[in-house]
């Protein structure tokens, strides 16, 4: 049987771009539809324009931080809406070229939604319909918001960079690191920012010290974080939301964004119709080839809820080109992968927690807190943390958690070292970079407990 392409995408994020980019190189004749904006949610709602906002959220310290060095500078007001020009325009020039990538890899894009008909047949909002080989599912992921009473008046993730206005103040719920990114980026912009978590302590999932120290940081920063707080209904007052919380107590926000989970956009696609398998979260089942139990169609990314991050969807999609295309059977790896929050404070971790690997062995931990010599020298109390997880067994490192300015800049490179199985001895026998952070790593002598 002929087919129109070798292989068509549904969704034309990083994993879905990259996947046909590199399958076009290969010779395959591929085709991509993207119902919405190419680049996907890191592009365009999620990574690179936050970042673009953490980094204007903390020059609000910085004035103050120069003149406690000797300029003499003095403050400014923020001006959201030149930054949100200037953002708006970066997102239109990366997903320019998103699309020139494809354009000029040979791939057919389609700017529609693209709904499975079978298994090897795809159709386009306009009516048609187009055959390939292979079909792979890349469309991503969305936030949720819970259904409560004033739902309907909270925004997301994805509207915060389409604000027409800064608030004067918000309330952002969630205690993971989407809402705890953006409760310091608010505060930071001048918001006056308010947390609730329903939990007993924010980023639930990561190594307990290290949460504790970026949530201390985060409430000297001057964000009010309410911890076992949720919201139980919401309604307009004016031009405000009154929010009744958990504990009775009313509160009047101009904004409320919720940031309490995402799920995988894989709604109304016709796959149970071809029976693709979905799990309890809606995500899409797929063997460690990326392969649904309909041979013909694959997914990847956040859409089958393996590892949510835009470099893993991508190693994904090469993963599936190397196996359908190359006839190199790979599996993506997702073990020891790295990651960055970019809290206020930064928090960079690769590896299992404290808690985690307590429980699989005995370990010991090697622990340093202190006030870095730039902030301290400008009278700023703000500590990092420079963790580092130890099997007493065979000595290697098996987890690294830092919460400092520019820990994700330091994790990337702990992560070749843990993932190449590095032991404490390997950590000592490096010479220290002084005077850095970072030299900490090296420099930790003496457990601070075992377990």
């Amino acid at each position: 049987m002929s087919f129109d392409y070798d292989l068509f995408v549904i969704g034309g994020g990083s994993g879905g771009v990259r996947a046909a980019r590199v399958a076009a190189a290969e010779g395959a004749k591929v085709a991509l539809a993207e119902e919405d904006r190419y680049g996907g949610t890191c592009v365009i709602r999620g990574c690179v324009p936050k970042k673009l906002m953490v980094f204007a959220s903390e020059y609000s310290a910085m004035v103050g931080d120069a003149q406690a060095y000797g300029w003499d500078i003095t403050g400014g007001a923020f001006d959201w809406d030149a930054f949100k020009g200037k953002l708006h325009a970066e997102l239109d020039r990366l997903e320019g070229i998103y699309r020139n990538l494809l354009k000029n890899s040979g791939v057919t894009s389609y700017d529609s939604r693209a709904t499975l008909v079978d298994a090897h047949t795809v159709a386009l909002a306009d009516g048609s319909q187009k055959t390939a080989k292979h079909i792979l599912i890349a469309t991503g992921g969305w936030p949720s918001v819970p259904d409560f009473p004033g739902a309907d008046l909270a925004i997301t993730s994805n509207e915060m960079f389409h604000l027409d206005t800064l608030p004067e103040t918000i309330l952002i719920v969630g205690g993971g690191y989407i809402a705890s990114e953006f409760a310091g980026i608010m505060n930071g912009l001048g918001v006056k920012t308010t947390q609730f978590y329903r939990g007993t302590q924010i980023l639930r999932g990561f190594d307990e010290e290290a949460r504790a120290v970026v949530a201390e940081g985060m409430v000297e920063n001057g964000v009010d974080l309410q911890l076992e707080t949720n919201v139980v209904s919401m309604v307009k007052d004016g031009d405000k939301i009154c929010v009744t919380d958990t504990k009775g107590r009313e509160h009047l926000f101009d904004k409320v964004m919720y940031a309490t989970g995402r799920h995988p956009n894989a709604d109304n696609l016709g796959l149970e119709s071809l029976g693709v398998a979905r799990g309890k979260k809606g995500e899409i089942l797929v063997d460690q080839y990326s392969q649904t139990g309909v041979p013909s169609i694959f997914a990847i990314g956040d859409v089958t809820d393996r590892a949510n991050l835009t470099p893993v969807a991508i190693r994904e999609g090469m993963a599936f080109v190397e196996t359908v295309f190359k006839g190199n059977p790979t599996s993506p790896d997702h073990d020891l992968i790295p990651t960055a929050i970019f809290t206020q404070p930064e928090m960079g971790t690769v590896g299992l927690s404290e808690e985690e690997a307590a429980a699989q062995e005995p370990v010991e931990i090697y622990s340093a807190s202190f006030k870095p010599m730039q902030q301290s020298f400008a009278g700023r109390a703000q500590k990092v943390l420079m963790k580092l997880i130890v099997s007493k067994a065979n000595r290697r490192v098996l987890g690294c958690h830092i919460v400092a300015p520019g820990a994700g800049e330091m994790i990337q490179l702990a992560g070749i070292a843990v993932k190449m199985g590095a032991t404490k001895e390997d950590f000592d026998r490096t010479v220290a970079v002084h005077p850095t952070m970072s030299e900490e790593l090296v420099t930790l002598k003496q457990p601070s407990r075992t377990t």
